[in-house]
């Protein structure tokens, strides 16, 4: 690589989102999915396309934390771009439940899991004390957003792929990866609930202008999401496991209870799109963040269908072909804009 395009990918790079990772979330549940409703060649196509995607962008995160360390020190040390380091796990636990479930290699799997581990407890208690014992801190209306809800993401990604990962080993293991798994479910619960009590509050009684309504705030809805998946990951996998046995009445209530807190984010989420585009006109393009609101469009036809399976409520079946089916056109809409946005970034970092 001559020195100019390396000097130019080093100017491009300066400005990229700690979120970039968001990209493999939505390709790998899409994926998912398409798996769980038996639709051909698609899971394996994107399964391929993920782990390119992953690659790519590892290396280009890891390049820019060479380039750019004060850059990325900048983001860790700042509330609204900090949160976006958690799309990192996010992407290992659905990239690790892809390379299980449709790769079939449980190598691959486990380590992914483990490299997502690893980040969960760096970037949980790293980002969470920063951000509570630095001194210039913004108000409440400018230092959340849906963004943070990527923590709850991360959080319940690693008790998906726990569960899955659990039913490929022998007891006892099965049985601790299990506990694990319903640990990391529970605490991702909490979380959600600490932290969207915040944002419904700034949402509520704050100033809120078009500008304001960025695509993170969809991990409203993909939070719960996730949790519902996880959760009835955690009912199938019941016979394997006596102590969830136990508290069954308990899981399945709050896999619901998650369920339906997502399926009401839907229409607000909606509503508040028109408003934003269609009312305020403000203008739609391409931001990475955007990716952010394609993963909850296939987690929730992901999360919907295992459901439908743990409890054996055969009356959602309907749901999850739609709402694949809106998550890959959303896909690919991003994909494009994303292309073309690489296109115009490139040509001003030639031209500069």
């Amino acid at each position: 690589m001559s020195t100019s395009l390396v000097a130019r990918l080093r100017a491009s790079l300066e400005t990229m989102s700690p979120a970039y990772f968001s990209l493999v979330m939505a390709t790998g549940i899409l994926s998912l999915a398409a798996h769980m409703l038996a639709v051909p060649v698609l899971p394996w196509a994107l399964y391929v396309l993920n782990w390119l995607l992953f690659v790519v962008v590892a290396v280009l995160a890891l390049a820019r934390a060479l380039w750019h360390t004060r850059r990325v020190v900048a983001d860790l040390l700042d509330h609204l771009r900090a949160p976006g380091f958690f799309t990192f796990v996010a992407a290992c636990g659905v990239l690790g439940s892809q390379t299980l479930v449709i790769g079939g290699s449980f190598g691959l799997a486990v380590l992914l899991g483990a490299l997502g581990l690893l980040g969960w407890i760096v970037l949980t208690y790293a980002i969470f004390t920063v951000l509570t014992v630095k001194r210039n801190k913004p108000p409440l209306d400018r230092g959340i957003n849906g963004g943070w809800l990527l923590a709850v993401v991360s959080t319940q990604s690693m008790a998906v792929l726990s569960t899955l990962i659990s039913e490929h080993v022998p007891q006892p293991l099965r049985l601790e990866l299990n506990f694990f798994a319903l640990s990391m479910w529970l605490w991702g619960g909490m979380l959600y609930i600490w932290l969207m009590a915040l944002i419904f509050y700034r949402y509520i009684f704050f100033e809120f202008s078009p500008a304001d309504l960025s695509p993170p705030y969809w991990i409203n809805m993909g939070a719960m999401a996730i949790s519902t998946l996880a959760g009835s990951q955690l009912i199938l996998n019941t016979p394997h496991a006596p102590f969830l046995a136990s508290i069954l009445p308990f899981v399945t209530g709050f896999t619901v209870f998650y369920w339906a807190s997502g399926t009401w984010w839907i229409p607000m989420l909606l509503i508040l799109a028109v408003w934003r585009h269609g009312v305020r006109r403000f203008p739609f393009h391409y931001d990475p963040l955007y990716w952010g609101a394609v993963f909850p469009l296939g987690m929730y036809a992901a999360c919907t269908q295992r459901m439908s399976e743990a409890m054996q409520t055969a009356f959602l079946r309907a749901v999850p072909p739609l709402f694949l089916g809106l998550g890959l056109l959303a896909w690919l809409v991003v994909f494009v804009g994303q292309l073309r946005s690489l296109r115009r970034n490139w040509a001003a970092t030639g031209r500069a």
